[in-house]
């Protein structure tokens, strides 16, 4: 387990790992079940920028801050993987044309606006959330629980859907061959909602329950898209949906707070 844990830091963050973690495709597709408890960690650094930043800067540059050190851990993976979906699907017609814009480097119209569009709703949306709350463990847990849940809904796509390309070129291939089903898949299922139930348990607001009802209806279109175009997913398609989620989460929790008032 060590292993798969340090396998999946080294995949999907920039953080260090010992020097004996050699890359494995069998290693790979098996570290997925630690792709939840990733965000654990990403979230945790969001945190902790946020707290530390409260007390040099205005709300404005926290929350920015905060934002720059969850890209900076993960290499910005995932908006990676938004932008690179945002120009395949917004430039490509047919599966093979959408599948090869995926996988240029260059960054497209679709791409730069969809990017900054998101980057744009995540950032107000963290300024509506977090400001006007007392800082302790209900901001730190909200953090965790946005990134390990938007990684599970990730995860559970990985565990429905076929792989799309039918090259080997791809980032994504190893975990894919293996997909991820029985056991492995009700730990990565514990590692993406214990900090959603912690949160749920201390402070007694069981309507954060709720949030499975955005996080199914996004997850179901994005599947029936995924689908439709490419007949299953790709890696750009799981860094989408994990940047997707993670912000209908932090929507999910002003909606909340917003009907409260």
């Amino acid at each position: 387990m060590r292993t798969l844990f340090f396998t999946a830091l080294m995949f999907y963050t920039r953080l260090p790992v010992p020097k004996n973690i050699d890359h494995s495709e069998v290693l790979l597709n098996r570290s997925t079940v630690f792709f939840p408890f990733i965000g654990w960690i990403v979230g945790g650094i969001g945190f902790g920028t946020y707290w530390l930043c409260t007390y040099l800067f205005p709300p404005e540059l926290a929350v920015l801050f905060s934002m720059i050190a969850t890209v900076w851990v993960t290499g910005a993976f995932h908006e990676d993987g938004f932008a690179d979906m945002c120009d395949g699907f917004g430039g490509g017609w047919s599966k093979q044309q959408i599948l090869t814009i995926m996988k240029d480097s260059r960054l497209g119209t679709y791409g730069a606006v969809g990017l900054g569009l998101l980057l744009a709703v995540k950032y107000f949306a963290l300024m509506r959330l977090l400001p006007g709350e007392a800082m302790g463990w209900r901001v730190a847990l909200k953090f965790i629980s946005a990134h390990s849940l938007s990684r599970w809904v990730a995860t559970t796509i990985i565990a429905a859907m076929p792989y799309a390309r039918e090259d080997e070129q791809s980032k994504a291939k190893p975990i894919a061959k293996g997909g991820l089903s029985g056991w492995p898949l009700v730990v990565a299922t514990l590692f993406g909602w214990l900090p959603t139930l912690a949160l749920v348990i201390i402070s007694g607001l069981w309507i954060y329950l709720t949030f499975l009802i955005p996080l199914w209806l996004v997850r179901w279109r994005l599947m029936a898209f995924f689908r439709k175009w490419l007949g299953g997913y790709t890696g750009d398609c799981l860094g989408a949906t994990q940047q997707l989620t993670e912000v209908v989460i932090y929507l999910s929790y002003i909606s909340l707070v917003w009907v409260s008032v």
